[in-house]
C-alpha cells in the first residue's frame, strides 16, 4: 500500500475492468438494437468466456445491459435508455438535426444519416429511408465505424487538423489493417486529399461493393468536429452529374443544422 493506505495494483486493475466492461457496452450498442451473442464478445475483445460473463454480470446488474432468456444473447438495458436521454438533453445534436435529416432522405429519395463523432470513431444516430425502392444496408444505427470509414467518416476525419488526422490514422491502423481491407494508409490519404479538395467525401463502395456514399462534416459552435450528414445508396444512383448535386443538398442542410447549434449555445449562455 502507499502512504494514503491505498493498493496501487487494485486501483490498475479496477480501472481495467471498468474499462473492459465500457468496451463491452459499446459492442452491445454498435450492435444497434440487435441482440448480441457471447462469441461476438469474446472474439472482438480477446477476452475469455468467463471473464466475459463476468463483466456483463456487472452490466446486468446496473441496468445497462439485459440477457434474452432463450437465445442467451446480449442487449441494451432500460438504464442505457435513461442514460441516451440525459446525454441527448446535454447534445442535442440528434433533436437538432432531424429536420434536415428527413428533409435530405425526402428531396435526394435516398437513405440519409445523421453520425457523431466520438473520439477516433463514428456512431450512426440515425437512418432515414428515401422513397427509392432499393437501398443499401451499409449503415444502421448505433454502428461504430473508425473515422475515415464510409462517407460520413471520411468527412469527419478530412475536417480534422493535420495534428488530429495523423493521430486518428496511427490510433486506428491496427483495426483498419484487420476489419477492413480496401483502407490502406495510402487510400485515405488520397482520400481525405480528394475530400478536402471538393469539400465532400465520396465513398466509391470501399466498404461494401456497390454501396456509395457522400458526406460532409457538421462542427460544434466552437468549431471542433461534431459530426456528419451523409447520403448512400446503390452506386447506379450517385452518378457523377449527380454527385455534385447531393453534395449541394448535404452541406446545405449541414449549414442549417450548424446554425441551429449556435442559436442554442447563444440562448443557453444568455
Amino acid at each position: 500500500m502507499d502512504a494514503m493506505g491505498e493498493n496501487p495494483k487494485s486501483e490498475v486493475a479496477g480501472a481495467q475492468s471498468v474499462d473492459r466492461a465500457l468496451s463491452l457496452l459499446s459492442l452491445v450498442a454498435a450492435g444497434g438494437g440487435a441482440d448480441v451473442p457471447m462469441t461476438y464478445l469474446t472474439e472482438r475483445t480477446g477476452l475469455s468466456r468467463p471473464t466475459v460473463r463476468r463483466l456483463m454480470l456487472a452490466l446486468i446488474r446496473a441496468g445497462l445491459v439485459d440477457q434474452d432468456a432463450l437465445t442467451r444473447n446480449y442487449a441494451l438495458g432500460p438504464e442505457s435508455q435513461v442514460i441516451g436521454l440525459m446525454a441527448q438533453r446535454r447534445f442535442p445534436l440528434l433533436d437538432v438535426a432531424m429536420e434536415s435529416v428527413i428533409a435530405i432522405a425526402a428531396e435526394s429519395g435516398d437513405s440519409s444519416f445523421l453520425s457523431i463523432r466520438r473520439g477516433l470513431y463514428s456512431v450512426c444516430l440515425h437512418r432515414e429511408e428515401g422513397s427509392y425502392p432499393l437501398r443499401t444496408q451499409a449503415l444502421q444505427v448505433g454502428a461504430r465505424h473508425p473515422l475515415g470509414i464510409g462517407a460520413g467518416a471520411m468527412a469527419m476525419l478530412a475536417a480534422l487538423s493535420d495534428e488530429d488526422l495523423q493521430e486518428a490514422k496511427t490510433e486506428n491502423a491496427a483495426i483498419l489493417a484487420e476489419r477492413y481491407p480496401n483502407y490502406t494508409e495510402a487510400t485515405i490519404d488520397a482520400h481525405v486529399a480528394a475530400t478536402r479538395e471538393r469539400g465532400y467525401a465520396l465513398n466509391p463502395g470501399l466498404y461494401l461493393a456497390n454501396s456509395w456514399g457522400i458526406g460532409v462534416a457538421l462542427h460544434a459552435p466552437t468549431g471542433d468536429v461534431l459530426g456528419s450528414l451523409s447520403i448512400a445508396a446503390l452506386d447506379f444512383r450517385l452518378t457523377p452529374e449527380r454527385q455534385p448535386e447531393l453534395a449541394a443538398l448535404l452541406k446545405r442542410e449541414a449549414a442549417k443544422v450548424e446554425f441551429k447549434l449556435k442559436k442554442r449555445l447563444k440562448s443557453k449562455s444568455a
